[in-house]
């Protein structure tokens, strides 16, 4: 009665909200370094009416966290033996783009960012943690959108293809497992950074919002992912047979269930489903453009056209495996609004859900929600799939004894793990857990260090001031218990 003998215990993080040093050794800024929070409305950007193009203009009374973060471009060394403590056999990052290409349209790489990240990675390696890397987690160059619009055109894709081609040649041997595009089907909830997708300003219109983009523009930047998605793949193998190449998806929005049995509910929560996973789970994993599209481009007025080479190229280049985020569930009733954030989707409140976090947050925690999950997405994908996502924010701080007490933190994990073992028993090929935010980093929804998530407490606040001092809580030794018994002391 335990998890798998090789199973991955780990954690996960990403570059934008660990790193800091957003303008260090040439790098130059990306979509999030000009925005507090990924949900942001109000990019720190405004159009120069000579050069009919955007720059960047941040807005003083705002705390762009993210440009010093926790620091870890300094400090990963001693952060990768905090969790490697931990008994991790896997930790998961990304890599900036604009390390390496500072704008994104280079021929030559920045050679300062490719060395950052092969002694990252072979710090990770030397202390027993297979790298699991992310290519872009909401970190694409600010200079692609602002002077080409971003993955809507499709020169990105020749861009692209540069970079992870440049990866794959530098870090073989290094890293095996690389996923392709963060969170990427929240494209159309999150255009700028998700999609990294920006409407270039109608000089006619200059009431039109910053971040403003038209559903064309989405819909083109979806076509452009599955083809720079199989693009990938394809240079994946060829340059490293032994790399292993994966989707990450957010599914949270899979644990989507009808609030009743109303015929409209059922198939509304299939729809959002569909919306929230398959649109890009399916050309990922089976290697096709849902039949389904149809309609809903008819119905926005959209046109998407693959030609057959690309139908061919997507269909031949499908992931190795499939990776994902899921934090929470919710519920669809007709004539409510479903809205999203960084967590997943909100729609109505679930009344048989009780256990509920502490505020301010105060999500209703649904671990069966992840055992239905891992579930559907293997019934339909039929292939490996890792958890690269899961973990709970809470508002915490050092107590008058010294210590972090976050037991509702270690109540969460269980209880997830429980359901992750449940969903093994049940035939899913299930990999791994990476809990999200081992490490206190910045939230990437709030764009602030109140919301943590570690089961190390760094010294940063939401004002900037700090010591970025690092100290377990006590979830920490939790944590590192689980994976020492491999799981067994949860199912006793």
């Amino acid at each position: 009665m335990s998890f798998p003998k090789d199973f991955m215990w780990g954690g996960a993080i990403a570059a934008n909200q660990y790193e800091g040093a957003w303008d260090a050794d040439g790098k130059l800024p990306n979509v999030t370094d000009v925005v507090v929070g990924i949900m942001s409305r109000n990019p720190g950007l405004k159009w120069n009416e000579e050069t009919k193009k955007y720059e960047m203009a941040l807005d003083p009374n705002l705390a762009y966290l993210s440009h010093t973060a926790v620091d870890g471009y300094h400090r990963y060394k001693e952060d990768m033996k905090l969790m490697a403590g931990m008994g991790f056999n896997t930790f998961r990052t990304s890599i900036a783009w604009g390390r390496l290409f500072p704008k994104g349209d280079e021929e030559e790489v920045n050679q300062k960012g490719v060395e950052f990240y092969k002694d990252f990675f072979a710090t990770m390696k030397e202390l027993g943690m297979e790298p699991v890397i992310t290519l872009s987690h909401y970190e694409t160059p600010l200079y692609l959108l602002t002077e080409y619009g971003g993955w809507s055109n499709p020169k990105l894709i020749e861009f692209w293809d540069r970079y992870v081609r440049v990866c794959f040649k530098e870090f073989k041997g290094l890293v095996k497992y690389y996923l392709t595009f963060n969170e990427v089907n929240a494209l159309f909830r999150m255009p700028f950074v998700a999609g990294g997708v920006l409407t270039i300003k109608d000089p006619a219109d200059p009431t039109k919002p910053v971040d403003s983009t038209t559903l064309q523009d989405q819909w083109d930047a979806y076509h452009n992912f599955l083809v720079a998605n199989a693009n990938t793949v394809k240079a994946g193998h060829e340059i490293d047979p032994d790399a292993k190449i994966g989707c990450m998806l957010t599914c949270s929005g899979i644990a989507t269930y009808p609030y009743n049995c109303n015929p409209k509910n059922i198939l509304g929560a299939l729809d959002v489903q569909r919306e929230g996973v398959f649109y890009f789970g399916d050309p990922f994993c089976l290697g096709y453009v849902p039949t389904y599209l149809n309609k809903v481009w008819k119905k926005q007025g959209v046109t998407v056209e693959f030609t057959d080479e690309e139908r061919a190229l997507i269909k031949e280049y499908t992931v190795d495996f499939f990776s994902f985020s899921y934090y929470r569930s919710t519920t669809y009733d007709v004539g409510v609004n479903v809205t999203g954030d960084t967590g997943g989707l909100t729609g109505r409140e679930n009344p048989y859900l009780v256990d509920k976090a502490p505020k301010p947050w105060g999500w209703a925690v649904d671990p069966e929600g992840l055992r239905y999950t891992l579930n559907i997405l293997y019934d339909r994908y039929h292939m490996p799939l890792l958890i690269v996502e899961n973990g709970i924010g809470l508002d915490e701080n050092i107590n008058e004894e010294g210590t972090i007490e976050d037991s509702f933190r270690e109540h969460y994990i269980d209880e997830h793990l429980k359901n992750v073992h449940a969903a093994i028993e049940d035939g899913v090929d299930c990999r791994g857990y990476l809990y999200w935010g081992p490490i206190d980093v910045v939230s990437a929804g709030t764009g602030e260090m109140k919301k943590r998530y570690g089961f190390v407490y760094v010294d940063r606040f939401n004002d900037g001031h700090g010591t970025l001092e690092r100290k377990f809580k006590k979830s920490y030794y939790h944590y590192k218990d689980i994976i020492e018994s491999n799981g067994e002391i949860l199912l006793k």
